[in-house]
C-alpha cells in the first residue's frame, strides 16, 4: 500500500499540473467549514475515532458524533465530542435538531440509503446541509474492489488503500448510493437539493513515478461521470 505521505507528494504534483484541483478531502472540508458558525448544530455520522470534526469542533455551537460501533466511539481522539452509539437509519434525535450532518466514508456501507436519507432529512432544520464524501461505484478501481470479494486477501489490501483506514476500521461495501444517478434519486425522493462534485485522483495507482506519470495521464480519458470520489451538499428543501 503506498504511503499516506507518499501519496500526498504525488497529489502535490498532479495539482502543480492541473491548477485548481482539490483532493476530495480538502473539498469535503472547505464545504464543511464554509457551513459552520458557531451557532451551528452539528452531527457527524459514521466517524468513528474522529475525522474532520476534531478540527472544527471548536467552531461549532454544538458537535455530536453517531457511530454503530461502540470500541470506536471509546477510542474517539476528541473525548469532549458529545458521542452516541447508535444507527443512522433510526437517528435517536427529533425533529429540525441540527443545522449541518457530515459523513466521510459511510454511504458506501448502507444497506438501506433511502431510510438513512429520511433520517437525516427528518433531524435538519429547514434549509439544513447534509454534506458527505463517498467514493464512486463506477470507478475502475472501486469495480476492481468489487470484483476483490472474490479473493478477500486481495479485498483487505485494496479497501485501506482506497479509504484511507487500518485493517481494523474496514466494513463491508454496499455501494447502493454511490452514482450521481443514484444519488440525485434518493435526494428527489426524500426532499433534498443537491449539489454534487465528482473529484479525480490518480495517486492511487501511483505505487511509483512510471505509474504515476501513466495514472496522471489516463485520469484525462476517464469521464466526468466516473470520477473516483463524490463530494455532495444536499440541501433540505424550505
Amino acid at each position: 500500500m503506498l504511503p499516506l505521505d507518499r501519496q500526498n507528494e504525488y497529489r502535490n504534483r498532479y495539482r502543480a499540473l492541473n491548477p485548481g484541483w482539490q483532493p476530495s478531502g480538502d473539498v469535503y472540508e472547505r464545504l464543511v467549514r464554509d457551513s459552520i458558525s458557531p451557532q451551528t448544530r452539528l452531527l457527524d455520522l459514521g466517524g468513528g475515532r474522529g475525522g474532520l470534526i476534531e478540527r472544527i469542533r471548536f467552531h461549532v455551537g454544538l458537535a455530536a458524533a453517531l457511530d454503530p460501533d461502540l470500541d470506536s466511539l471509546l477510542d474517539h481522539r476528541t473525548p469532549d465530542v458529545c458521542r452516541l452509539c447508535g444507527l443512522a437509519d433510526l437517528l435517536p434525535f427529533s425533529a429540525n435538531s441540527f443545522d449541518v450532518v457530515t459523513a466521510s466514508w459511510l454511504l458506501e456501507h448502507l444497506t438501506a440509503p433511502e431510510a438513512v436519507f429520511n433520517e437525516i432529512q427528518r433531524i435538519l432544520k429547514p434549509g439544513g446541509l447534509f454534506i458527505f464524501l463517498t467514493p464512486n461505484a463506477l470507478h475502475p478501481l472501486l469495480i476492481a474492489n468489487r470484483l476483490s470479494k472474490l479473493a478477500p486477501a486481495l479485498q483487505r489490501k485494496l479497501v485501506p488503500h482506497l479509504y484511507a483506514r487500518s485493517e481494523a476500521d474496514t466494513f463491508p461495501v454496499q455501494y447502493k448510493a454511490n452514482t450521481a444517478k443514484a444519488l440525485q434519486r434518493l435526494c428527489n425522493r426524500v426532499g433534498f437539493t443537491l449539489q454534487l462534485h465528482l473529484i479525480p485522483d490518480p495517486t492511487y495507482t501511483a505505487f511509483n513515478e512510471s505509474l504515476f506519470r501513466l495514472s496522471a495521464w489516463a485520469e484525462q480519458l476517464i469521464p466526468k461521470s466516473l470520477k473516483i470520489h463524490l463530494v455532495g451538499v444536499a440541501a433540505k428543501r424550505l
